[in-house]
């Protein structure tokens, strides 16, 4: 794949991930369901790419596929030149943990581990040493503000906080690509908003990718790349603004 595309005359854009012409369908007892219809995209490097639709339009379904969970009937997902669904399924785990980090809507801990362990958890997957990935979980900790809790069990903290930690977690790898999953939908407006400036600022401070999928029509303005899915299908694809950019910088200040 050719992974340089020219925008303008004097502009080029690194893509990180690409969907092309790829379709999923369901077979159930009495009929086959398709889920998705020849969705092809891109994701720019560094962008800030928001997956928007209502409930049921087949989001959950692309973000699956695109982290490697749900393999599509046809067509390719490419990430970093890399064609996923080319690899093993053990493969596939080691490419996500080393190379995209989640952050999803309900949270998932393992409850015999502290708040610090369970951001590890990612590193010590990779074969990290023990000292060196804790220190590093601590890092990410502070980044987000709640060092006070490392020790504590993450399932007696707050929706909000619970949140914050699964940011860390996610991010403690320094991922080239960040996927969010709904991760404001369970949350107030103030802590909704604390998350958002998150994304944001290690989009702009770590150059990362973010992926964001919402329905939520008032988060479109932070970003800078928006791909509208309805009922399987693209609806449209809106390449923001430099304005639009420059807008997202101001939230993040």
């Amino acid at each position: 794949m050719d992974d340089i595309i020219a925008a303008q005359p004097s502009t080029t854009i690194q893509i990180v991930a690409e969907f092309k012409a790829v379709n999923k369908s369901f077979e159930t007892p009495v009929n086959i369901v398709k889920v998705l219809n020849d969705i092809s995209f891109t994701i720019p490097k560094g962008s800030f790419t928001i997956l928007h639709g209502p409930s049921g339009s087949g989001k959950s379904t692309i973000l699956n596929t695109l982290i490697g969970l749900e393999p599509p009937s046809s067509g390719e997902v490419i990430i970093n030149s890399q064609r996923v669904y080319d690899l093993t399924s053990d493969q596939r785990a080691h490419f996500r943990n080393s190379t995209i980090g989640m952050v999803h809507q309900d949270n998932y801990w393992v409850n015999s581990l502290s708040v610090q362990e369970n951001v590890a958890l990612p590193l010590l997957l990779a074969g990290w040493n023990k000292r060196k990935a804790m220190f590093l979980a601590q890092q990410s900790i502070i980044r987000v503000g709640l060092e006070k809790f490392m020790t504590y069990d993450p399932s007696v903290l707050s929706g909000g906080q619970q949140q914050r930690i699964s940011f860390a977690r996610a991010t403690v790898i320094k991922p080239q690509l960040l996927v969010a999953d709904e991760p404001t939908g369970n949350l107030d407006s103030l802590s909704g908003q604390l998350i958002i400036r998150l994304l944001q600022d290690f989009n702009t401070t770590h150059k990362a990718t973010i992926v964001l999928v919402t329905h939520n029509d008032d988060l479109l303005d932070i970003s800078d790349n928006i791909i509208n899915i309805r009922d399987g299908h693209i609806e449209a694809i809106d390449p923001r603004t430099t304005a639009v950019k420059q807008k997202k910088r101001k939230l993040n200040t």
